[in-house]
């Protein structure tokens, strides 16, 4: 007579399968209570729904009508993380093919249910070793499923059920792919399981292991026939004699554990397919080290072409004769005088003011010969531009009032017309007029397509003796530093107007080409990250498609995994962390890739750099989560959701 209540009991439980437009039942209004500390054989002959029977019992499948009641809890009122918790806390399963994950080994296949249940590294590795040692396998621990016999597998699968205590064993035809000698040893070591107190359940159709039971239920089609004890099998082992189950951490301590070890398993995982994982970074690398790579050359575009712009006066502003750059009458506009100049010098918001007059001619010195821009300017001019004389001198009021025939030249031009000499102190002929070089300035781009042939004469010389005008194109005015441009300008204009009496002439202000430049570039450089995230988004649906097939191929080990007490957020996080890290490894190598090409530009062009920045460096890093998030959420989720029966079935 029993003392307390059943451990187990079932109550009108019915099993049913589609088949077509009807349904098959395998198990038929079972009614079964099986006590703690029994030893129980279930024997009927394949198709009779014993093994179907096993998985309900370890909540590895549910009825499809009828109560199930485990120490007294509604099995069927528990969700999937309900039905994890009894499997990783109260059942151990012993399969016929056992059911090993070949990629770990024997230690690591023994030590993963406590994975589940949160204990550390160090106690469950202890604990696993300690169950292989008793089982005999002390010097095969570290060996892989393939590298052992089938008992040695069979009995490693018996360390794997106890590992988290093992109330009760679930055996399914656990000698049926042995030979005899190992059958006998695996069933020794069931009855001594029995003895130390764990409830056995064998599911057999062989009669020799039954008789091991102390009691014998019989199924056919579904229906329980039989149900008798068996006085040569197990007693009931004794309340005092049932192990107390390892004690697990929980809260903060245990969900940690789990997430390092899903690390540490997702990191194996990929190390062990290499190539699959190869290909699948593939996408990632070249969408990260497409968007990196863009955005430093669209910095490194950016900063050039607004550092030539700021060479030509970020405080300048330009007064042009005309109503606008494309007024057709601007050419017959002459207003722009010397009176205009000495006014606008007289302004207590003008730093310097400079004359343009430009012309295109040709420039001679002995058997060389080139054209070359002509501008007459005044001898501020070069302040105004902030370009240095490298060589000699430049020109003074003086000779702006004498109109002498001096030229300071540009380094192109001095190395067109003397090659390896300075020409300080030479004649060169701009036109027919004879100009002596006093300096040389240097190389400066224009800001418009590099550097030109260029000499600067006074503009009283080149009015007078070489252009035949006394106007001048432009004037250039560089404002005090820290003065607002703006303000400046609109007194300038002023200023002009007052002189002139009418509106014929306008300003153009370098900072508003500097901010239409920057928003041009700014634009440019959008739309190229947008191609770049474009490259992106493709690679991490090749991340997706492969996680997918990996999801295929791993099906069995998702069922394993289940079966020893995996709840649904760990699968879904081991392999969303996989997905996770194939895309931050990929990014990683995608942003080395793109700093390679960075230096090969640095070495290779003198004038421009790609700018990296850490910004879009980290910017890249999470653009790499995201997508490993984004694409590896649905194959983590359809892996989460594999019913574990279905999922052990897959080889």
């Amino acid at each position: 007579m029993r003392t307390e209540p059943p451990l187990i009991e079932l109550s009108g439980l019915y099993r049913r399968f589609p088949a077509g437009d009807s349904e098959v039942t395998i198990l038929d209004d079972v009614h079964l209570t099986i006590a703690r500390g029994e030893m129980v054989a279930i024997m009927g002959q394949s198709g009779s729904g014993k093994s179907t029977l096993m998985n309900i019992l370890g909540g590895l499948d549910s009825p499809s009508a009828g109560s199930y009641r485990f120490a007294g809890v509604e099995v069927g009122s528990l969700g999937d993380d309900g039905l994890a918790a009894l499997r990783r806390e109260h059942f151990g399963f012993i399969f016929q093919r056992y059911h090993l994950i070949p990629a770990l080994n024997a230690l690591e296949n023994v030590a993963m249910p406590a994975i589940y249940a949160g204990m550390d590294s160090a106690a469950r590795n202890q604990r696993a070793g300690t169950l292989l040692t008793r089982l005999g396998l002390a010097e095969r621990m570290h060996h892989r499923p393939g590298q052992l016999s089938g008992g040695q597998q069979q009995r490693v699968s018996i360390a794997r059920a106890l590992m988290n205590g093992g109330e009760v064993i679930l055996a399914d035809e656990p000698t049926g792919a042995l030979d005899s000698k190992s059958g006998e040893d695996v069933l020794a070591t069931l009855k001594e399981l029995h003895a130390r107190g764990h409830t056995v359940i064998l599911v057999t159709h062989d009669a020799h292991v039954a008789a091991q039971a102390g009691r014998v239920i019989e199924i056919k089609d579904g229906r329980i026939i039989a149900d008798r004890a068996n006085p040569a099998g197990a007693d009931v082992a004794q309340a005092r004699d049932r192990p107390a189950p390892p004690v697990h951490p929980t809260g903060l301590a245990a969900n940690w554990g789990r997430f390092l070890e899903a690390f540490n398993m997702a990191w194996r995982s990929l190390v062990a397919n290499r190539l699959r994982t190869l290909l699948t970074m593939l996408g990632i690398i070249i969408g990260i080290a497409s968007v990196v790579s863009i955005v430093a050359l669209g910095e490194g575009m950016q900063q050039s072409v607004l550092q030539n712009l700021s060479s030509l006066g970020a405080t300048n502003i330009d007064v042009m004769p005309g109503t606008g750059v494309w007024d057709d009458r601007s050419g017959g506009v002459r207003t722009l005088r010397e009176s205009d100049l000495t006014a606008l010098a007289a302004e207590p918001y003008v730093e310097a003011v400079t004359p343009i007059t430009q012309k295109q001619q040709r420039v001679r010195y002995r058997n060389a010969d080139a054209n070359a821009s002509i501008y007459g300017v005044a001898p501020s001019y070069f302040e105004v531009r902030g370009q240095r004389l490298t060589q000699g001198a430049g020109f003074n009021r003086q000779d702006v009032q004498r109109q002498a025939q001096v030229a300071v030249i540009g380094e192109s031009t001095r190395q067109t017309l003397f090659g390896d000499g300075n020409g300080l102190g030479e004649i060169i002929l701009v036109g027919n007029v004879p100009l002596q070089v006093i300096g040389v300035a240097e190389a400066k781009s224009s800001g418009w397509g590099g550097d030109s042939l260029e000499v600067w004469l006074p503009y009283s010389t080149a009015g007078s003796r070489i252009f035949g005008q006394q106007h001048f194109n432009r004037l250039t005015v560089k404002i005090k530093e820290g003065l607002p441009t703006k303000a400046a300008e609109e007194a300038l204009t002023q200023r002009l107007l007052l002189a002139h009496g009418t509106q014929d002439f306008f300003t153009r202000n370098m900072e508003d080409i500097l901010e239409s430049v920057e928003s041009s570039t700014r634009n440019i450089k959008l739309f190229l990250t947008m191609i770049g995230v474009i490259s992106l988004v493709v690679g991490g649906i090749g991340v997706m498609n492969i996680m997918l097939v990996s999801v295929t191929e791993r099906t069995h080990e998702i069922g394993i995994r289940m079966a020893v007490g995996a709840r649904q957020s760990d699968i879904m996080r081991q392999f969303l962390i996989e997905a996770i890290m194939v895309c931050m490894v990929g990014g990683g190598i995608g942003i080395a890739l793109s700093l390679g090409l960075g230096a090969i530009v640095d070495r290779t062009l003198s004038d421009f750099q790609m700018l990296f920045s850490l910004q879009s460096i980290l910017t890249a890093v999470l653009c790499a989560t995201l997508v490993g998030v984004v694409f590896g959420f649905l194959p983590a989720r359809r892996a989460a959701r594999l019913a574990p029966i279905e999922a052990l079935a897959r080889e």
